[in-house]
């Protein structure tokens, strides 16, 4: 580019921060007394890295005088491979996993896997970085348009000027797009909802859950079915008894004592008592006697085969059941948000224009229920009592998770975050636990951001792939998240142990038991009192009697 003063004018210096492999060409006309000499040719670039002041003094490069470089040096070099130690402006959020901050007492450590890729970046290409934050970082976060056209929170920095680098989470979209400069993504992060589990206790069910429906009808079949195969035999064989009587009193022979003579027939002589022992065989529990007749015999031993695989069953499925966690009821799908009537919002009116603009019915549907809310724990506590869904990264809803079960009841200032706060029901009696939706809304790559035509982007690039194909940015990612995930898996652990709850199934049917022996016992009060007690026949000094000639009627 040809060199003219007008150019380096300070209302254009924020150009020459971003373009600077250039190089400004400067003719001279040199004439020493009468002799014109040669003309010469000044060579001069953009004296990056150094920062440009008040007056920019471009950088000597080379001269082009005689047809010859006077240097001879490379027109065009990396200047960004070497920044000399230049101070960089890094602003900054603390959003888990890319940045952690870490107070103690009056002092704070920041961590996180975007900061790690960007000490490395300063160490390869040596510069020093000043980390800061935004104003109201806490409020503003990444920052939103103002009415007067300037932007607010991380994004005002960057588009102000006063930052170089950006870290915090920056999604790869069009809107950041417009406003920064990302680098390749380092990651993808899967983006849902924090949903509340649904209060819905079968512990009363513990009796009946380790068969499915079809499987009950089945035993209750097989029960009734074999109850009644019982009382028929029991009946035939009684039948040819009698019948063997009456062909001996026929044929004149002396008849042996009928005392005893049909042993074990009355365990099923009648289809009540069949159904009960029958069902006691079930209950794994012994016949009084042996019943007598081989058909009857044969059809007990393999219905005890039945019975003993059924009850094993049962009861390894009743074991595993105890022994496990309770079933949890959970939102894992957007179709099952968009059919519960929880509120669903987020941070940002991006986050609600996203929903809006979806292709997909359910995105849409969400979007016209989604709120924006300022504070995550906040919203944490909106999710709690079964009124809320709080979208963003899963890696930052198991933060919040963790960090509101570990201070439970925590009230946090209220920023008047909520565009509808005033709708929001709030229920303080009973809170359920938080539960991140299995299915990714959707998969969103993430980058550092940069001022926009930043020159360290291209160099920067190329270092972050470098450290993501060595695996380093997944190693840093475990280290962020590794204390709660340990929060998190022992927080299971508990869950799994038993516990009185587990056990309403048994004093469930010990009640119904109880219900129901209290019920017949007062029937049979009334029945004695009422009809028996009437009854003209009736003799208290001769009970025996007055039974004996009642059942013979």
């Amino acid at each position: 580019m040809l060199h003219d003063i007008r150019l380096f004018h300070r209302d254009l210096h924020y150009i020459w921060r971003r373009i600077i492999n250039i190089v400004f060409i400067k003719y001279h006309r040199k004439i020493i007394g009468n002799a014109k000499s040669k003309a010469w040719f000044e060579l001069s670039t953009v004296p990056f890295p150094h920062p440009i002041t008040t007056v920019f003094v471009p950088r000597r490069v080379d001269i082009w005088k005689n047809d010859n470089f006077h240097y001879n040096r490379p027109l065009f070099t990396d200047k960004t491979n070497n920044l000399n130690g230049k101070l960089l402006s890094v602003v900054y959020l603390d959003h888990i996993p890319s940045v952690v901050v870490v107070k103690n007492n009056d002092s704070q450590k920041v961590g996180g896997v975007e900061v790690e890729i960007m000490h490395t970046l300063a160490q390869k290409m040596n510069f020093k970085p000043r980390l800061y934050q935004a104003i109201n970082a806490d409020f503003h976060k990444w920052g939103q348009k103002q009415p007067n056209g300037s932007f607010s929170g991380l994004l005002g920095e960057m588009v102000n000027g006063g930052a170089d680098i950006a870290l915090g989470n920056l999604q790869y979209t069009p809107y950041h797009l417009e406003l920064t400069d990302l680098s390749i993504p380092y990651t993808s992060q899967c983006w849902t909802f924090l949903t509340p589990e649904a209060l819905t206790d079968n512990s009363w069910k513990t009796l009946i859950l380790p068969f499915k429906l079809y499987m009950w009808i089945a035993v209750l079949l097989v029960l009734l079915i074999t109850g009644t195969i019982f009382y028929g035999l029991a009946k035939n064989h009684k039948n040819l008894q009698d019948y063997k009587k009456f062909k001996n009193a026929v044929s004149g022979k002396k008849l042996t004592d009928d005392h005893n003579a049909k042993p074990g027939l009355y365990l099923f002589g009648e289809i009540i008592n069949s159904i009960l022992y029958t069902y006691g065989m079930l209950l794994v529990i012994s016949l009084p006697r042996l019943p007598t007749g081989w058909s009857i015999r044969l059809l007990t031993g393999w219905y005890w085969l039945y019975c003993i695989l059924l009850v094993v069953s049962y009861r390894a499925s009743m074991t595993a059941i105890l022994a496990n966690p309770a079933p949890r009821v959970t939102i894992d799908t957007l179709r099952e948000l968009v059919d519960s009537k929880v509120i669903c919002g987020g941070w940002g009116t991006e986050t609600k224009r996203f929903f809006e603009e979806s292709l997909d019915e359910y995105g849409q549907k969400i979007g016209k229920k989604f709120e924006t809310i300022n504070n995550p724990l906040r919203a944490a506590d909106y999710v709690a009592q079964g009124v809320y869904a709080y979208y963003d990264n899963s890696d930052f809803l198991k933060y919040i998770r963790v960090k509101r079960k570990n201070s439970p009841g925590s009230v946090m200032e209220d920023f008047n975050n909520s565009t509808n706060a005033s709708e929001i029901n709030i229920k303080t009696d009973t809170e359920r636990s938080l539960h991140i939706m299995s299915d990714c809304v959707v998969n969103i790559p993430v980058s550092l951001g940069f001022h926009k035509n930043s020159p360290l982007k291209p160099l920067a690039d190329i270092y972050i792939q470098r450290v993501v194909e060595v695996g380093l940015v997944e190693k840093w990612l475990n280290d962020a998240m590794h204390s709660i995930r340990t929060a998190e898996t022992n927080e299971a652990e508990v869950k799994a142990l038993m516990n009185l709850q587990k056990m309403y199934g048994a004093l469930l049917a010990l009640a119904i038991g109880y219900t129901l022996s209290s019920l017949c016992l007062i029937g049979e009060i009334i029945h004695w009192h009422f009809i028996v007690k009437r009854d003209p026949k009736f003799d208290k000094y001769a009970l025996d009697l007055y039974y004996k000639n009642k059942n013979s009627n």
